[in-house]
């Protein structure tokens, strides 16, 4: 996907983004709205953990870009499903369970500070332990046949390494889940706007992918804004146990989540211009 067509195709999707806010601001009203807004930016801010991961897993590989686009393409096919399941299963705990929401809140703070202070390896397959099962599990060629995932020799059917890239996209995206869903319920417990904004920010990630590839080397303080972001959103969680009286409002989360996003791009532009 050239350059040109992923910025097309991300900008579609944060348009359709903006129509459904609008939508649900009409029938829902503005909490909603803004609700959904905030959701959508932090899901967003979130998913660029998940894309440097996969460029690492895709360069290790060396997956052609054909084959990249069918792993995401199939990736975000099983986002949709775990992350229905887990939502579903995320607002039953907190609808019986209202001391869930604290468990959460140390989940993300935790979360926050892995992201801004542990340090990035590169992506290591003989430690993986995904490809480790897989490899148990059915037979894995060592080379790639185009976009196919499987393919015959004889009576026995064989894996490719696209396959196993595969795996690991949707096992990342179930790990990358425990930080993102428990963080949304800060800001609303409706199943529709969690799952909405979710969906929304995901179905973008392909084009996003293709915009990073490019130029994911100009936006390396962005990892550490987001872990800013998910120790706001943590505090915004526990505070109805640490301090009862002070009520961070989503208008403020809102507007915190979008600063710190751009704090940390402008920060990284500019240093890259002057290195």
């Amino acid at each position: 996907m050239s350059f040109q067509k992923a910025l097309a195709w991300s900008l579609f999707w944060i348009g359709l983004s903006l129509l459904v806010a609008t939508s649900v601001y009409y029938y829902a009203g503005p909490d909603q709205a803004e609700a959904f807004l905030t959701g959508y930016l932090l899901e967003k801010s979130l998913s660029f953990d998940n894309l440097f991961v996969f460029l690492m897993l895709f360069t290790y590989f060396g997956v052609s870009p054909a084959a990249q686009r069918r792993a995401l393409n199939f990736g975000i096919i099983g986002v949709l499903i775990l992350r229905a399941v887990l939502i579903f299963v995320g607002v039953e705990l907190v609808d019986r369970f209202d001391w869930v929401m604290y468990i959460f809140g140390a989940i993300v703070i935790y979360s926050g500070f892995i992201m801004a202070f542990g340090s990035t390896h590169e992506f290591d397959p003989k430690q993986n332990r995904t490809i480790k099962l897989i490899s148990k599990l059915v037979t894995v060629g060592h080379e790639f046949h185009g976009t196919r995932f499987f393919i015959r020799e004889g009576k026995r059917l064989i894996a490719t390494p696209l396959f196993l890239v595969l795996a690991v996209i949707e096992v990342m995206d179930v790990l990358f889940a425990v930080d993102s869903i428990p963080a949304i319920f800060s800001v609303t417990r409706d199943p529709f706007i969690i799952y909405a904004s979710n969906i929304l920010a995901v179905l973008g990630l392909r084009s996003l992918y293709f915009l990073l590839v490019r130029v994911h080397e100009s936006f390396r303080f962005v990892k550490h804004g987001v872990g800013v972001i998910l120790w706001f959103i943590g505090l915004k969680m526990l505070l109805p146990i640490l301090l009862p009286s002070v009520v961070l409002t989503n208008t403020l989360a809102l507007v915190v989540v979008l600063c710190v996003l751009l704090v940390s791009i402008l920060l990284s532009v500019t240093i890259r211009k002057k290195e």
